[in-house]
């Protein structure tokens, strides 16, 4: 019996998150569509990662580009029809690829018939569907929260004389989940897309998903600095969000996915990790992937990236299955963050920490963030804040295929411009390019794949001191040691004796390090990381004595 065999998809698997707007456009309109992605799976299946994960491609009036929902069960004429997303599914089952959907369970669109429906009145059967309050004491909001996209999260309705809440745009209500038929509803869309045999779902800001019933005042932020920070920040969330009751709700939704065979439940949740782990639920009845964002904002050096490694994996529950992210849609891209040099680095790091990975579209390329002129400027939160560097865009533009126009994307203008680099990052290029960044992602991939001391083993660090990050991934008698250079200069790795002998397999900054192994020192050449096989596990855990 193979290993795997022990081990769910998801677990051993490797996620790669498509932005549907931008990851090609087969209809001539600009915008990326679900046959697009039907046309790239076959560039999936090369690259060797397991699962897709789509964006919301769902009937929406696009005033946050699909996350303001007006029909959950349908598909946005943007994006084709239910027929293609039905031949994209079989498709992807066809090559081995499991689809995972985007849910967005907190708020719809002020244009979903259930949001008409409970503005019609105060009567209204659906109006307890959505959280309406009177005006405060002084005539104004209920109270001092504030929304994700700047401003009071409170929208007076001036027809029935009451508030409706809102996290993110006006246009974005926020759904009752105190409300049993709410929840019902919801768990009825999540079967109906189940029942057509999807692979799971990640689910959007699932700790915003209950609010406090009393709707108490957000104490200030003490480290709040004005003009620099969201104005979100100006306020601590602690009662409009990651409420203790949110994970009753979490719980009903993992009943849901229980019903169907190896589904998967993977919720957003930017969290400190104390608060994040808590999501696993008790005897693992929550979230299977409660999103680790912990890489994303951390600042980029070996030893802070070490102790968030060491405290994730000391946090995870005895039976939680971690996972790992550098990137999505809604954060910079991770060769802007720390240069393209240190984002190989990370590509090694994100497929050699224990746990599932998950890619974003692009950065297999080393794709970067695009400036966008003020008057291509289309996402709601850059216009609200101007100036401020919130903006999406950067991160959304689209994917690099070629170096013909518009990278290959579409015919027609792009939604989005295409960054300048495209002739010569792209996957038509650097496919041929042993040295390339997606040369070293697919070897990396494949490595992880193929070894289950990489993809399921155990995780142990060992001594080295910043700017090295060391560890050790075994797997019974297999193990493979990673050392990681943070720093833009040459370093000397020297192990103890357990590692002698090594022979490196792959390495970030040399297409073929064969020969090379460890024997005494290891010199590491600036921004290398480097995996190699060890003879055989070592007899004893490696743990480090270095405190990070």
């Amino acid at each position: 019996m193979s290993w795997k065999d022990d081990y769910l998809w998801w677990q051993r698997g490797i996620i790669y998150q498509v932005y549907p707007r931008s990851f090609q456009d087969a209809s001539g309109d600009g915008c990326g569509d679900l046959e697009g992605i039907r046309r790239r799976l076959d560039y999936l299946e090369w690259l060797g990662v397991d699962a897709v994960w789509i964006s919301p491609f769902f009937p929406s009036p696009m005033k946050d580009f699909g996350y303001d929902i007006a029909d959950y069960t349908d598909v946005d004429a943007i994006f084709g029809q239910m027929h293609d997303f039905d031949r994209l599914l079989e498709d992807a089952h066809g090559r081995g690829l499991r689809v995972i959907l985007d849910l967005v369970p907190n708020h719809t669109s002020d244009q979903h018939p259930w949001f008409v429906e409970s503005a019609l009145s105060k009567e209204s059967p659906k109006r307890d569907w959505y959280i309406w309050s009177d005006p405060g004491p002084d005539g104004g909001p209920p109270n001092n929260w504030v929304s994700e996209f700047a401003g009071s999260a409170w929208e007076f309705h001036e027809p029935t004389g009451q508030y409706y809440y809102h996290a993110f745009l006006a246009e974005q209500p926020d759904l009752n989940w105190r409300n049993d038929a709410v929840c019902e509803a919801m768990f009825d869309v999540m079967r109906f897309w189940l029942d057509k045999d999807v692979d799971g779902f990640r689910v959007d800001v699932m700790w915003h998903m209950i609010k406090d019933e009393h709707m108490r005042n957000n104490p200030p932020n003490p480290d709040y600095r004005p003009g620099e920070e969201s104005p979100y920040d100006e306020y601590l969330p602690v009662y409009s969000a990651d409420q203790p009751e949110v994970h009753d709700v979490v719980v009903g939704m993992r009943q849901v996915m229980d019903e169907y065979d190896e589904r998967v439940m993977i919720g957003e949740l930017y969290l400190p990790i104390d608060q994040l782990v808590t999501y696993y639920g008790e005897e693992e009845s929550e979230a299977h992937l409660p999103f680790n964002f912990q890489l994303v904002g951390a600042p980029w050096d070996a030893a802070h990236i070490r102790s968030i490694v060491d405290r994730y994996e000391a946090s995870l529950p005895e039976d939680g299955w971690p996972n790992w992210v550098l990137g999505n849609h809604d954060q910079s891209r991770i060769a802007t963050r720390i240069g393209r040099a240190q984002a190989r680095l990370a590509a090694m790091l994100l497929m050699t920490l224990r746990g599932t990975p998950t890619m974003y579209y692009g950065d297999e390329l080393g794709m970067v963030d695009v400036d966008i002129a003020p008057d291509q400027v289309v996402d709601p939160r850059e216009l609200r804040s101007p100036g401020m560097g919130l903006g999406r865009d950067p991160e959304r533009t689209p994917m690099q295929w070629s170096a013909d126009a518009n990278a290959g994307f579409t015919d027609a203008e792009p939604w989005l411009p295409v960054a300048p680099d495209f002739e010569t990052c792209n996957v038509e290029r650097e496919r041929d390019e042993p040295d390339s960044t997606l040369s070293l992602y697919r070897r990396l991939i494949s490595l992880r794949r193929s070894e289950p001391a990489l993809a399921v083993g155990d995780y142990w660090p060992v001594d080295a001191k910043p700017p090295l990050f060391g560890y050790v991934r075994c797997f019974e008698d297999e193990a493979f040691l990673v050392v990681l250079n943070f720093r833009g200069e040459p370093q000397t790795f020297r192990p103890d004796s357990r590692f002698a002998g090594a022979e490196v397999v792959v390495s970030t900054v040399e297409s073929d390090p064969q020969g090379r192994v460890v024997d005494g020192e290891l010199e590491l050449a600036a921004d290398e990381g480097v995996i190699a096989r060890l003879p055989h596990a070592p007899a004893e855990h490696p743990a480090s004595t270095i405190e990070p």
